[in-house]
C-alpha cells in the first residue's frame, strides 16, 4: 500500500522541470563537448554526419571558416524548429548553434595535440559529440539541421533519434568520398557510429522525462 502511494510522487519527479541555470549549464557544457569532438575531427581530416558534417565538406572544400559556415547552413532550418518544436526549443537550439560556432573556432587555440592517433580521434570525437548532442537534447535544445528533424521523427512518431540521425550522418559521410580519401572516410563512418550509439543507446523516448 505505502508503495502504491508513493507512485504518483515517482513519476512526478520524472517530470520535474529544469531551472533556467540547468538549462544555460548543459548549453554550455554540450557545446564544448560538440567543440572539443569537432577539434579532434578537424586536426585528425575526418568529417561527421548532418550540418556539421556538411560544415566540414565546405571547410575542407573551400577554405571557408568551419564555425562561420555552420552558422549559415542551420538558418533555414529554424522555420521548422519554431513550426514543429516551438519557440522556447527553436531559441535555446540558437543559442547552441552559436556557441559551437563560436568555440569550434576557439577550442584548436586552447587545445593543440602533438600526436593524435586517427582511430583514436575518430571514436572518442564521436563519443564527445554523442554525449555533448545527449546534454542538449535533455535540455530541449538542439544543433540544428538534422538534429531538429531527428528530435521532431521521434516526438512525433517515436523512432529513435539516434538510428534516424545514424542513417542520414552515413549518408552524408558517404558523399564526402571526392573530399576526403577513402580511409578517412571510413574512419569518419566509425565515428558517426560512435556518435549516434551514444544517441541511440541514451536518448530513446520515454527513458529521460526531465523537462525545460
Amino acid at each position: 500500500m505505502h508503495d502504491t502511494d508513493a507512485e504518483p510522487d515517482r513519476i512526478a519527479a520524472l517530470f520535474m522541470r529544469h531551472p533556467l541555470w540547468e538549462d544555460g549549464l548543459a548549453l554550455l557544457l554540450g557545446t564544448a563537448m560538440v567543440a572539443l569532438g569537432i577539434t579532434f575531427y578537424s586536426q585528425a581530416g575526418l568529417l561527421t554526419g548532418g550540418t556539421v558534417g556538411l560544415a566540414f565538406l565546405l571547410k575542407y572544400l573551400l577554405g571557408w571558416s568551419f564555425g562561420l559556415v555552420f552558422f549559415l547552413i542551420n538558418l533555414p532550418f529554424y522555420a521548422l524548429a519554431i513550426w514543429r518544436m516551438g519557440w522556447p526549443f527553436t531559441l535555446r537550439t540558437f543559442c547552441a548553434v552559436g556557441l559551437v560556432s563560436v568555440l569550434a573556432e576557439l577550442t584548436p587555440q586552447w587545445v593543440a595535440f602533438a600526436q593524435l592517433n586517427v582511430v583514436y580521434a575518430a571514436l572518442f570525437g564521436g563519443f564527445a559529440m554523442g554525449l555533448g548532442l545527449l546534454m542538449l537534447f535533455r535540455h530541449r535544445a538542439s544543433l540544428g539541421g538534422v538534429n531538429i528533424l531527428a528530435l521532431y521523427l521521434q516526438e512525433r512518431y517515436g523512432l529513435r533519434a539516434g538510428q534516424v540521425q545514424m542513417g542520414i550522418d552515413v549518408l552524408i559521410v558517404l558523399g564526402a568520398v571526392l573530399v576526403v580519401p577513402l580511409d578517412k572516410v571510413a574512419l569518419s563512418i566509425l565515428g558517426a557510429l560512435a556518435l549516434n550509439m551514444v544517441l541511440a543507446i541514451n536518448h530513446r523516448a520515454g527513458r529521460y522525462m526531465g523537462v525545460s
